[in-house]
């Protein structure tokens, strides 16, 4: 079973990167963690932007929920079963994300 993750603390990274899952070419902004095409992520961190966890597996969006006055994904990492929380971004593609959300 996955653990659920309370943000502790917060180290902003703008970080360019290429999808593991879809291929697609991401240009960071420093806050999102996922890959706005697939919405997939990678487990690279302990606390948000520390790049410490060693599982590095894939992330796999397995939920959209509402929360606020936004949304959130849920991810389960692929490897370790871990699951984390990520605010959905203004650029995620909306079409996955409703496909997500109607699973």
């Amino acid at each position: 079973h996955g653990r659920y993750f309370t943000l502790m603390s917060f180290t902003r990274r703008v970080e360019n990167f290429k999808c593991r899952h879809c291929g697609q070419s991401v240009q960071g902004n420093g806050y999102a963690n996922h890959c706005p095409f697939c919405l997939w992520s990678r487990h690279v961190d302990i606390e948000p932007g520390d790049r410490l966890e060693i599982c590095r597996g894939m992330m796999e969006p397995i939920r959209v929920t509402a929360e606020g006055d936004g949304y959130k994904i849920t991810h389960r990492c692929q490897s370790c079963g871990d699951i984390r929380q990520n605010i959905v971004a203004r650029e995620d593609d909306f079409e996955v994300l409703a496909r997500i959300a109607s699973n």
